[in-house]
């Protein structure tokens, strides 16, 4: 039987999010109903709200969550009523082109669930990708749950739904940043924070942080940056190198997602060197680059999907670690709110005050 639960909506571009009743379906075959635990503000639900993803509004926002399987449709077997799960929105389908050849992290046929959520009056939500998870219940493909171990904290947890798997994943998985390697992060916010701490994890010698925020460059050294640079009264590019060896890092990343700060990474890198771009662009925006130095000086431009995550693979051996007191998720977790704090949480990330609010149900 449906049942109706409070969640946080954007109704029309720009406006302001509200709470609205949210019908969620019982689960079809392949699907199931989570109770949300926390749900992570992240700057994409900020995109949704402004239109910057497409314009299919009324959008049911939030997409960084954990909680409990309630209940699931037929054909189910990944995961069952009880598990303690986190969403995921790349659900692999295991047939196109990509999983076939052993690269589920790439799948091409990425799905969500087949039936829609309503608003009372039995408008169709979009889910911010494909999850909507600041609700107290949502539905999704059972796919886009990945059972782990429920001594985590939901708060942390949830955060590898998103932001953190995607900044550990761009160094660990797109970078492979590998033991003595030298590496720099642009832009240190959640996403740039996170591929400060991949690198750590990976064993990198030299780690640099790259920020034109003093605080942000504090957070990134708590979490293993070995230098940092403000990069509004220093040159980014001519500082990486003076901290290499006048060479450039063997791998940089770029957590902010505009032309100019890639280009930054483009040339602070070492010759054959690779770029790592997770942050995300917005359309109208361009590149321009000298073809001949995007020949002479070699290596690989990469961009890299949530992380190049596979969350079966990634989620479960992450939170081991968090449990063992090898990766602190909790210092990701700047606050704790309540759903109806979602419009303010955007507020103070969008001034940079936050890593990552946390809305806790």
């Amino acid at each position: 039987m449906a049942q109706q639960v409070q969640g946080v909506i954007a109704r029309a571009k720009g406006a302001p999010v509200e709470i609205a009743t949210i019908t969620v379906p019982d689960p079809g075959p392949g699907e199931a109903v989570v109770k949300i635990q926390a749900c992570g503000v992240c700057h994409t639900d900020l995109h949704y709200r402004e239109g910057g993803i497409n314009d299919e509004f009324p959008f049911l926002l939030g997409h960084e969550a954990a909680g409990v399987v309630e209940s699931v449709g037929a054909g189910v077997n990944e995961v069952a009523p009880g598990d303690f799960v986190i969403l995921n929105w790349r659900a692999v389908c295991g047939q196109c082109r990509a999983c076939k050849r052993g690269q589920a992290q790439y799948c091409f046929n990425t799905h969500n669930a087949k039936q829609k959520m309503t608003l009372a009056d039995g408008t169709e939500l979009s889910p911010a990708l494909g999850i909507g998870a600041f609700a107290e219940k949502t539905l999704v493909a059972a796919g886009q749950c990945t059972k782990v171990d429920p001594a985590a904290s939901p708060a942390a947890a949830g955060l590898l739904g998103c932001g953190v798997m995607a900044g550990i994943g761009a160094a660990i998985n797109t970078g492979n940043v590998g033991r003595g390697d030298s590496v720099a992060v642009i832009g240190c916010g959640g996403v740039g924070n996170a591929s400060v701490v991949g690198a750590r994890l990976a064993g990198a010698a030299k780690i640099i942080a790259v920020d034109i925020d003093d605080a942000k460059l504090a957070t990134a050294r708590e979490l293993g940056a070995t230098h940092t640079v403000n990069s509004r009264s220093t040159d980014p590019i001519e500082a990486v190198r003076q901290l290499t060896g006048g060479f450039g890092a063997d791998v940089v990343i770029e957590a902010v997602g505009r032309p100019e700060t890639y280009e930054q990474a483009f040339y602070a890198r070492d010759l054959a060197g690779t770029v790592v771009l997770v942050g995300a662009p917005t359309p109208e925006m361009k590149l321009e680059l000298p073809l001949l130095d995007v020949f002479g000086r070699g290596g690989a431009l990469k961009s890299s999907w949530y992380g190049d995550c596979l969350p079966s693979r990634d989620f479960p051996m992450l939170i081991d670690l968090y449990l063992q007191g090898r990766l602190d998720l909790d210092a990701f977790v700047t606050e704790t709110i309540a759903l109806d704090d979602v419009e303010k949480a955007f507020e103070r990330m969008h001034h940079g005050d936050v890593l990552r609010s946390v809305v806790v149900f």
